[in-house]
């Protein structure tokens, strides 16, 4: 009975023992174990087991991590107190030597970043204007990266990207940017309305030239037109008229006289289109003579 319990006990103290001693590593995990203080092996994702009180397992997160900068003022260049403030992405590489490093080259990584990145910060920024600063922010970002990629190549971490979350003047140096900027704006678009003006008055000036080009062509067709249809009456009369001139000189005498009312003495026996005709050295028209009286017996 007693060695029953004895074996009973030693069995639950290895179930015990191999219990505690069970470690499960995620997919988004690394482990580093050390027995007694000294690093054994790398753990990658999945089951394993330590020993109790004489190892143990450091798991490390190789997730992309975002670090914030926390705002700061930094003096520019053209002497302006700026608040800046910027965001890193990091995460550290999976591989044994990179969480080794990331683990014992560095005491805490993300602290250290911060500080690298507001001291990297003042560096930059110190050298620039505000002006520039903000319309120079690819540059910032791409100049912070690289320096604190070179600065943490020891530690087994991956700078992914760095961001500008802002970089805002005094509020009385606000209005006055904002002011000039509204000034330059409204100075844009009095360009534009004074060359939207002048092209539509070019186009005006187009269509009345075009008007008046269109109105003169009309006109010439017009002059050739008449001039055409003088030179067929010229045509006309000298083909049909030769010789009656003095005759429709003649009409148009008798015409204005009795428009005039002159008097014209007809005679008695004559006709008056004959007198008219004689007046205008027409030939008279022949009458019938007088029928002869008829013979007395």
């Amino acid at each position: 009975m007693t060695t029953a319990v004895i074996v009973i006990v030693i069995v639950a103290v290895l179930l015990l023992i191999f219990a505690l001693g069970i470690r499960i590593v995620r997919p988004t995990h690394r482990g580093l174990v050390e027995r007694l203080g000294k690093y054994n092996r790398y753990a990658n994702p999945g089951f394993h087991w330590i020993i109790p009180a004489v190892e143990r397992m450091f798991k490390v997160d190789i997730r992309e991590l975002l670090v914030d900068a926390q705002p700061q003022m930094i003096i520019t260049n053209d002497n302006l107190n700026a608040r800046v403030d910027a965001q890193v992405y990091l995460k550290v590489k999976a591989d044994e030597e990179s969480v080794k490093a990331s683990q014992y080259n560095v005491a805490n990584y993300e602290l250290q970043i911060v500080n690298l990145a507001r001291t990297t910060l003042r560096n930059i920024i110190g050298t620039l204007t505000l002006k520039s600063a903000n319309s120079e922010r690819g540059r910032i970002n791409e100049e912070l990266r690289r320096t604190l990629l070179q600065e943490t190549a020891s530690w087994g971490i991956e700078i992914l990207r760095t961001e500008l979350k802002e970089i805002d003047p005094p509020e009385d140096v606000q209005i006055t940017m904002n002011k000039v900027v509204k000034a330059e704006n409204e100075k844009i678009a009095a360009v534009d309305f004074a060359t939207a003006t002048e092209t539509q008055a070019d186009g005006q000036r187009r269509a009345a030239i075009k008007q008046a080009d269109g109105n003169k062509q009309a006109r010439i067709l017009e002059a050739e037109g008449q001039a055409e249809a003088i030179r067929l009456v010229n045509e006309a009369a000298d083909r049909y008229f030769i010789g009656n001139a003095q005759i429709l000189r003649k009409l148009e005498a008798v015409e204005r006289a009795l428009v005039q009312n002159a008097k014209v003495v007809v005679p008695g026996d004559t006709q008056l289109i004959n007198v008219i005709g004689d007046l205008a050295g027409v030939m008279p028209v022949p009458t019938k003579p007088p029928a002869a009286p008829p013979e007395k017996k």
